[in-house]
Formats: C-alpha cells, sequence, structure tokens
C-alpha cells in the first residue's frame, strides 16, 4: 500500500513538474525578443501622417524618459488628442493606450519574430473600463512597411467581440 502512494506521489510531482516546466515554456514565447520589438518601435521617432475617412491623421512620436517610454500623440479630426505609451515591463513589451473613451486599455506584445516586420499585442487588463462589454480599443498591430512607413490596425470590441478595426497606413513627415 504504502509503495502505491510513494508511486501515486511521484507520478503527481511529475506532473506538476511538467506542467510548470510547459507554463514557463509559453510564457518565454510570449516575452521572446521584447528588446528588439521596443528597438524597432523606437525607429518610429518623427511626425507621421495619414489620410483616413475622417481626414488627415497626425502622429507625434519621441523617446522619453532616457528612452525608455514611446510616447505617441495621435490626433484624429473630430476627436480628442490621444496618447499611447510602448515601454518594457520586465522581459514583455507592453502598451497603455488612453482612449477617447475614457478608458485605458493595457496590452501585451506577442513574441517579435524580426522576419515578419509586425509587432501584436492583446488585451490583458485596463483601468475606467467597467465591463468587457463596455467599448475599448482590444488589440492593435504595428506593421513595418518601409524606412518611411508603417502601418497601425487597431480593433475596437463592444459587448465582448470586435466592433471595428481602424487600419491606418502612416508616412513619415519628419
Amino acid at each position: 500500500m504504502n509503495k502505491n502512494r510513494v508511486l501515486v506521489l511521484a507520478c503527481t510531482f511529475l506532473a506538476m513538474a511538467l506542467g510548470f516546466a510547459a507554463s514557463a515554456n509559453a510564457a518565454d514565447k510570449s516575452a521572446g525578443n521584447a528588446a528588439a520589438a521596443f528597438d524597432k518601435l523606437k525607429t518610429l521617432a518623427g511626425t507621421w501622417e495619414a489620410t483616413s475617412d475622417k481626414g488627415k491623421v497626425t502622429s507625434n512620436i519621441e523617446l522619453v524618459s532616457n528612452g525608455t517610454v514611446l510616447l505617441e500623440k495621435i490626433k484624429v479630426p473630430g476627436e480628442s488628442e490621444m496618447v499611447t505609451t510602448y515601454y518594457l515591463d520586465g522581459n514583455h513589451l507592453v502598451l497603455t493606450h488612453y482612449c477617447t473613451t475614457g478608458n485605458q486599455p493595457h496590452m501585451q506584445a506577442e513574441a517579435f519574430d524580426p522576419a515578419s516586420n509586425q509587432i501584436r499585442f492583446d488585451f490583458a487588463s485596463a483601468s475606467n473600463l467597467n465591463s468587457a462589454a463596455d467599448g475599448h480599443m482590444h488589440s492593435a498591430v504595428i506593421k513595418f512597411t518601409g524606412a518611411d512607413t508603417f502601418n497601425s490596425d487597431w480593433t475596437f470590441y463592444k459587448d465582448g467581440k470586435p466592433a471595428f478595426t481602424e487600419p491606418i497606413q502612416f508616412h513619415r513627415v519628419r
């Protein structure tokens, strides 16, 4: 009887250890190359413009806080200016978007593959969001398309599902 208990305990501990290792591996995958992704984002420092259905969109992006934060101020015609900050949080690249809806979604980047020239951020949490059903930006994809061009696709969720995606193609002004 004691042999069986010892065997069951050993198998339980082994399963827990394997589960922990798999969980750690998944976390490492999502955190992969965060510093490289942030370095890539830093190349966006400058002034950008895009044409949208609402008119000319402007984005001013600058490095602040001794190069540890990328600060974007975006102005869409007919809306108040919005701010997004991009920064490293440990070994994760994250952003906080200060939206005109009055909430602040916090997103974390997936692992960055430099060959893709794309960084995808997914919803992690938000402040001033009463319910997941409330409207909020839920994901963002930054696609580097050239030295002086990039695409920015933001997806807005309402009632727990995508309501719209706002694709913007920027070109560098300076």
